[in-house]
C-alpha cells in the first residue's frame, strides 16, 4: 500500500483469527516489537491491514536470491 494512504485498522481479535494465533500472542508479539500496532485514544490496539499482510506475506520482505 502507498504510503500516505489510510488504511483499514484491525482488532487484536481480528488478526489473530486471521493468523490462527491467541490474541495473548498478538500483544506479546506488539511488546517485543514483532508486530506494529497503533494504539486508540483509549489505548486499544489496532493492526493496520498492511501490517497483517507483511505477516501473511513474509517471503515478499526482503527476500533473497
Amino acid at each position: 500500500m502507498e504510503e500516505g494512504k489510510y488504511q483499514k485498522l484491525l482488532t487484536v481479535r481480528e488478526v489473530a483469527e486471521v493468523l490462527g494465533v491467541s490474541q495473548v500472542t498478538i500483544r506479546t508479539w506488539d511488546r517485543m516489537g514483532k508486530i506494529r500496532t497503533i494504539r486508540t485514544p483509549g489505548n486499544h490496539r489496532r493492526i493496520p491491514e498492511g501490517e497483517l499482510n507483511r505477516l501473511l506475506n513474509p517471503s515478499e520482505e526482503g527476500a533473497t536470491v
